[in-house]
Order: structure tokens, then sequence, then C-alpha cells
């Protein structure tokens, strides 16, 4: 018959061990150290990138091509620098934070419509030579998320669907980044 008193009382003192993902606290600022190599896996489809730079921007200044950020009140930026493929794909992420949903949406729409140096990023780390160049642009919630893509003739076949699930799932990120859980 089994007894009614359990063995083993759970301890109430934490134990102080670290948490390891590098999910930010809610309300946090971004940061470059929150992102690491780009590794995506759903079903069958598999991207791997190897993140080669990161940057953090305590303002969106550095990345404000026409003042587009200023005027939606852009708070801070994050730019990343990926590479895949042995280098025939590279990949520059730019991250923004804003004081509302509505701005980030204002300004990914106002950037969606203007030419490719509306946002500075990090040209030194994009292929100087490529077949494919593309950016890509969207809002979620209050962050807004540029991703810039040049792959060389090599990696061509896979540069469109690559760019597509990168931007989508730093996208999603930001979805639940700021969630808080309660119970």
């Amino acid at each position: 018959m089994p007894s009614a008193v359990p063995s083993a009382v759970p301890s109430t003192t934490p134990t102080g061990a670290q948490a390891t993902s590098k999910q930010a606290q809610p309300g946090s600022p971004i940061r470059h150290t929150e992102f690491d190599d780009w590794n995506f896996a759903l079903g069958a489809i598999k991207f791997k990138a190897d993140k080669v730079g990161g940057w953090t921007y305590s303002s969106c200044t550095a990345v404000d091509g026409q003042g587009v950020l200023a005027r939606n009140k852009c708070q801070r930026a994050v730019q990343l620098a990926y590479s895949a493929y042995n280098g025939h794909l590279k990949a520059v992420q730019i991250l923004m934070a804003f004081p509302s949903d509505r701005a980030a949406k204002t300004t990914a729409d106002r950037l969606s419509k203007l030419s490719s140096d509306a946002v500075k990023w990090r040209q030194d780390k994009a292929l100087t030579n490529y077949v494919y160049g593309k950016i890509l642009s969207g809002a979620s919630k209050k962050y807004v998320v540029v991703t810039i893509v040049t792959a060389d003739k090599s990696a061509r076949s896979m540069a469109k669907n690559f760019h597509a699930y990168l931007q989508t799932d730093q996208t999603s990120y930001f979805l639940m980044r700021d969630q808080t859980i309660t119970s």
C-alpha cells in the first residue's frame, strides 16, 4: 500500500543556478548578445548560419539613414551579421526597439516604401559580388526587423527561402520576448 506521506520534502531554497537561456528579461533593452548562431529546423526545413558579428547601439542614430527612425522615436538598435554555406551567403539584420507597437508598424510600413539607404547597415558584412541581394522588413510588437541577404551563384538557390525564414524567425522571437509568465 502506498504511503500518503511524501518521502522527500521539496526545498524552498533557491539553488543559485543560472538559467541557460539567452532570452532577455521582459522589458530589458535589446542587446546583440541575446542572439547566437542561427539554427532553424521545422520538419524537413533546416537552416544554419554562424553569427560573425554583433553590435549594440544605445540609440538608433548609427543605423538611421534618412531620419525615419528618429521621426518615429526609435529608441535602440542592434545589428547582427551571419555567414552561411561556407561564406557564400551573408546576412545582416538590424533590430530596432520603439516606444509602441504603432510606432514600430508605422516605421516598418515607411521603410518598405523607401530606398535601401533608409537604414544604414554593415555593408562590409555582405558579399561585394552577389547574384541575390534583397532586403525584407517588418514589425513585431514594438520592434522592427530588417534583414539583408546577399548570396553568390553557388548559394542562390537557397537564398530566397533562407532570407524568408530568417526574417520570419527573428520577427517571431519578438512576439514572445517581453512576455511575463505568471502563475
